[in-house]
């Protein structure tokens, strides 16, 4: 009996040692997350930078410079994987632009607690091909793009996704899923804005006729008019301040047409990224204000670097689309003389090349503004309150389904779900996190219950506005 007992110890803890074996074994076979992402053909490493809790990649993805004739050559497109878990759900973020190679962690990210991949966007450097086809630079090849890199990670990545960016960003996820309705589980698109209609921007004159309070819109306005009554004494500042930079202004066609389209964008510029508070930081009395106080503050809000060959090179992309399908706002100055004004708000024309061609499409954004309207699913669209950018917005139609459009009381081009109304935050989160396949049972029962599954993060969590020159969305 004892030997019975004896043997069937031994062989209980042999079995166990096989097993634990087997485990071990099983775990250390398990390939690394960034062998992985390697074996994904056309991905390349750049460089893995370090942060607590994350493995953080910057990679490159051979992309076709034209998708629909794959053979006519391919460009390196830069991505980063802001790498978590394999079993949580992925944020797709795109900025519109280029991307940043220091880890971050956008508002859905956070909410979900899951994985990032962040896309630069086409033809933004280095995600350029040579030579360049600007041709090739439209929202259906951009909304390609993602399309193929979704494909190429949800092997790795088989949670759900979800996508998001803000402005021109915000643009770019709605594009994607108009295109490829079937890739996400949700899109969260943060202050984008819609021109539906190219030629008519009368929304954006009634929103600065509104905007703030009285008081904070004539201290704006008296700035703008006086950097224009003093264009002389200014423009004299311009061209040695230009100068002892190295600018030039061969595209805009010079420096007069320069500064003025600087000035221009003062006010926009003020509630694209400051909130009423701010106004406190305008010179008052600028009759009487000091040419160095109407310059640095003009400067600080439009930066006078902006329409320099040096400032718009990097746009160039971006003002390309513009003027070829995004279309671009035009607004008024009624409280300005005409004779101040020599140009106006200039077309995006006026800010590429003329080396390249440009013809625009006016059914794009309808395409888009129809498809939102008829067929959105699982859609958020969070605006600011005083953001310009906002006066022209998605919106939903009797074919949208769990979608929802909320904006940000006061806040400006930055709005994001946090800066909602509770009963809205709460709604957004518990919509954001079921989406994602992660709502938790709690907030299946109560939506209010819900919140982001993720702590803060100081350096990650990014919640201030991308900044970019005025008007650039």
């Amino acid at each position: 009996m004892r030997k019975a007992l004896r043997w069937l110890l031994a062989l209980t803890v042999f079995i166990g040692t096989l097993s634990t074996a087997g485990a071990a074994t099983a775990a250390q076979s398990e390939p690394d997350i960034k062998d992985r992402l390697l074996a994904i053909p056309g991905m390349s490493l750049v460089q893995e930078k370090p942060y607590p809790g994350y493995r953080f990649f910057v990679l490159n993805y051979t992309q076709p410079v034209d998708h629909r004739h794959p053979s006519k050559g391919t460009f390196q497109q830069r991505i980063t994987v802001l790498h978590k878990d394999t079993s949580r759900p992925t944020v797709f973020y795109t900025g519109g632009y280029n991307v940043s190679t220091t880890p971050s962690r956008r508002e859905p990210t956070q909410i979900v607690d899951g994985n990032q991949v962040s896309l630069e966007y086409r033809f933004f450097t280095p995600s350029r091909p040579a030579p360049v086809d600007w041709s090739k630079l439209d929202i259906w090849q951009a909304a390609s793009d993602q399309h193929r890199v979704y494909q190429a990670l949800k092997p790795v990545y088989s949670a759900n996704w979800l996508a998001t960016g803000g402005s021109k960003g915000g643009m770019t996820a709605t594009y994607f899923e108009r295109f490829y309705p079937r890739d996400m589980d949700g899109v969260v698109a943060y202050v984008a804005p819609n021109d539906v209609v190219n030629k008519e921007d009368s929304a954006y004159d009634r929103f600065f006729a509104g905007v703030g309070t009285k008081e904070c819109r004539d201290r704006l306005n008296a700035v703008q008019r006086e950097a224009l009554v003093r264009r002389e004494p200014l423009e004299k500042r311009y061209a040695q301040y230009a100068a002892d930079n190295g600018y030039t202004f061969d595209t805009i066609g010079g420096l007069d047409k320069a500064y003025e389209a600087v000035v221009l964008d003062y006010v926009w510029g003020f509630w694209q990224y400051s909130l009423l508070k701010d106004c406190d930081t305008i010179p008052a009395g600028a009759a009487t204000a000091t040419d160095d106080a109407i310059w640095d503050s003009v400067d600080s809000i439009s930066g006078f670097s902006a329409y320099t060959d040096q400032g718009l090179e990097t746009y160039t992309p971006y003002y390309y689309q513009a003027g070829t399908q995004l279309g671009a706002p035009t607004i008024h100055f009624p409280y300005i003389e005409k004779k101040l004004i020599r140009y106006g708000y200039q077309p995006p024309r006026n800010f590429v090349p003329r080396s390249i061609p440009m013809r625009f499409q006016p059914d794009a954004m309808r395409d888009v503004d129809t498809w939102v309207r008829q067929h959105a699913r699982h859609m958020l669209f969070v605006y600011g309150e005083n953001d310009p950018w906002g006066s022209e917005r998605f919106r939903l139609g009797a074919g949208a389904r769990d979608s929802y459009v909320f904006t940000a009381p006061g806040m400006n081009h930055g709005a994001n779900v946090a800066g909602l109304v509770p009963d809205q935050k709460a709604l957004a989160t518990a919509r954001i996190l079921e989406w994602a396949g992660v709502a938790p049972a709690a907030v299946q029962a109560d939506p209010s219950a819900a919140r982001p599954l993720a702590r803060h993060d100081a350096k990650l969590d990014v919640r201030d506005v991308e900044r970019e020159p005025a008007l650039r969305p």
